[in-house]
């Protein structure tokens, strides 16, 4: 464990081979979003899920409106063959308005009005348990080191890197489980990518509010006893992370995950220290400086 790369003070790293490793090419199952499209609608950012709430109502009421059309002159108080008459007729029935200005005048327009006020019900309460299902997601706000270290502690090597809980609340009974993922060949010639689960110094704590630095020990129990920057490229080494917790807010179960390849791994370097005092002796952690480390 000898190689010390340069230093870098905040490292920002971003590493398209990362990515690759979540973006794996499936041949023989297949899959699409629109096939789950509740998953999908929940998982949109809210400006795309605001835009496909809007397409759908549009579109919903140009069907309605294209079947007023195909019923003639069947709208009282409508131009006859207008498009923006029925179309705006039909946000009206689906909206349950009713301004009584433009009114069905026939069977046929009636029967529409029936079915299209009964999709306006159903589309109503699909939006709205959207809407709610996409505010109660718990999520949490914890963030991670760009970088993990392998440093020194009591005279071992060890992994260490550092999470956050940026929220101003707590987490309880927080877990944390760090597991390596690298390639390898068994004595059959087959291909494998073996998990390998780390120990911790420390996998859980009562209340997670502020930071939490991650250790382990390099021994001779730890898989990556005799490691080298050079094999943890060679083996496609990757470090991962899944922190969860309670909620004190929502009571609700949250997680968060996170991992580093091989380049994101620095060798005798060591995060720089971020608590201090303020001038009245009250703590004070230093979040700009979170992500940064220092050379050994």
């Amino acid at each position: 464990m000898s190689k010390t790369p340069r230093m870098l003070s905040r490292p920002r790293m971003v590493n398209r081979r990362k990515q690759a490793h979540f973006d794996i090419t499936i041949k023989g199952a297949s899959h699409s979003h629109w096939q789950d499209p509740y998953h999908l609608l929940l998982t949109l950012n809210w400006f795309w899920f605001f835009v496909a709430i809007a397409v759908f109502y549009i579109i919903i009421n140009t069907l309605f409106a294209l079947l007023y059309l195909a019923g003639g002159d069947c709208l009282e108080n409508a131009s006859p063959g207008s498009f923006a008459d029925a179309f705006f007729f039909s946000v009206q029935t689906m909206a349950s308005i009713g301004y009584g200005v433009m009114h069905p005048r026939t069977d046929y327009a009636n029967f529409i009005v029936t079915i299209e006020a009964l999709v306006g019900l159903m589309a109503l309460a699909m939006s709205t348990g959207l809407m709610f299902a996409r505010f109660s997601l718990p999520t949490a706000k914890v963030i991670f080191s760009n970088v993990a270290v392998i440093t020194p502690y009591n005279g071992v090597p060890t992994l260490i890197f550092r999470t956050a809980n940026k929220r101003r609340n707590r987490i309880l009974e927080a877990q944390v489980g760090v597991s390596l993922l690298r390639d390898e060949i068994t004595k059959e010639g087959d291909f494998m990518r073996r998990f390998y689960d780390l120990k911790l110094v420390r996998n859980q704590t009562p209340i997670f509010a502020l930071t939490w630095t991650v250790m382990h020990t390099i021994d001779e129990s730890s898989p990556l006893y005799g490691a080298t920057p050079e094999s943890l490229v060679d083996n496609n080494s990757e470090i991962v992370m899944i922190l969860t917790g309670l909620d004190e807010t929502v009571s609700q179960t949250i997680h968060a995950r996170h991992s580093y390849i091989e380049s994101e791994i620095f060798w005798n370097h060591r995060f720089v220290d971020i608590f201090s005092r303020t001038r009245n002796g009250r703590p004070l952690i230093d979040y700009t400086r979170f992500h940064d480390v220092e050379v050994i």
